[in-house]
């Protein structure tokens, strides 16, 4: 997993560069009905929700990317474990939901491509009430606790586990934090955060064991050199920064 491409990254906001052609990035198809069932499974690193292909980003993106799956990235009772970070602190959790350009038949067509990929990624912190949304995948948790685990999960609304201003952002050139590491990720990530309870971030970070049959925690990779890319932001982070900072 070499490269001067890699991910994650740390967020610098003060050398992040104010760009006013990143438009809103918009969903669609993002709202299931419950009767479509969706896969939950614990995968030895990580959750993973598979997606319909009905979910794209139809907005944001200069090309249409659907959807494929969701997963989740976080630390242990003891810390956080967020992959990016913002001027160097680290979240309690983030999530990221991958997809992949339409112009490919396939993921796995689509994954070694340049532009091949587009992952949005939000940071979760705790707050005081529970999270509906995430509370549809975490309640699932106790049925996938061993590796390989899966589970059906009715559908739900998938927006609501991304932050309501799809607005504000960071975007720059980077990879999968996991093996193969492909440099072909255009990332997308969040500048307002998620709210879980306190109940709900132990659910998450103390429920899925791994291959050693520990408990999977602080499943995150560490932030990779920038090698002089460039992070865009599409708001003012410099002259707002106390006012927008997550």
């Amino acid at each position: 997993c070499g490269g001067t491409k890699q991910s994650p990254i740390n967020v610098d906001t003060a050398q992040a560069i104010f760009s006013p052609d990143l438009r809103p990035i918009q969903l669609s198809g993002y709202s299931l009905p419950a009767n479509k069932l969706l896969k939950l499974k614990n995968n030895g690193h990580t959750v993973v929700l598979e997606l319909p292909e009905s979910l794209a980003l139809t907005g944001g993106y200069a090309q249409q990317y659907r959807a494929v799956q969701l997963h989740l990235h976080w630390g242990s009772p003891s810390g956080p474990g967020s992959e990016h970070t913002i001027n160097g602190r680290r979240f309690a959790a983030e999530i990221h939901v991958v997809h992949y350009n339409t112009k490919y038949d396939s993921f796995a067509e689509a994954m070694d491509h340049p532009d091949g990929l587009a992952v949005l990624g939000a940071f979760l912190e705790v707050g005081h009430g529970e999270n509906q949304y995430y509370h549809e995948i975490l309640k699932h948790l106790l049925k996938i606790q061993e590796v390989g685990q899966e589970t059906l999960v009715p559908g739900f609304n998938i927006a609501g586990l991304l932050p309501a201003n799809l607005k504000l952002y960071f975007h720059y050139n980077g990879s999968l934090t996991t093996p193969p590491c492909y440099q072909t990720v255009k990332w997308t990530i969040f500048n307002q955060t998620m709210l879980l309870s306190h109940h709900q971030m132990s659910m998450l970070v103390s429920s899925l064991r791994g291959d050693d049959s520990k408990f999977l925690q602080n499943n995150y990779r560490p932030v990779q050199n920038l090698h002089g890319r460039q992070v865009l932001a599409s708001f003012q982070t410099t002259l707002s920064a106390v006012k927008h900072s997550p």
